[in-house]
């Protein structure tokens, strides 16, 4: 969001913020929830790349095509072990990830972004 237009917004009462503020998540969840995506998008890149299709990567992992879509939509109901799978499977690794994760949200920080009273 544009720095007038939030400024407009929070002059008018508004409190701006991202979805994971919304959703009130802590600190963990918000990396958790990176991480699950940073998992699915590398997953679906590497079965691209490889000019696999997700039948085909779903045969890798024993599983069904349908779920492989899910593991690339990072859906909730999939757990981080099949997501790990989908990315070795397809010969890929941590450094695939190239996860940079967000510096933590301090109890001060927080209350300067007008999170915690």
């Amino acid at each position: 969001m544009k720095r007038k237009k939030r400024t407009a917004l929070e002059a008018a009462g508004f409190q701006a913020g991202d979805a994971e503020d919304f959703l009130g998540l802590t600190d963990t969840e918000r990396r958790l929830v990176e991480l699950r995506l940073k998992l699915s998008r590398t997953v679906r890149r590497l079965r691209e790349e490889q000019h696999l299709t997700q039948k085909q990567l779903a045969a890798k992992l024993k599983s069904s095509q349908s779920r492989v879509a899910k593991i690339e939509l990072g859906a909730a109901d999939v757990s981080l072990d099949l997501l790990f799978r989908g990315l070795f499977a397809l010969g890929g690794g941590l450094p695939d990830l190239n996860v940079r994760m967000k510096p933590t949200r301090t109890k001060r920080s927080r209350i300067a972004a007008g999170l915690d009273a």
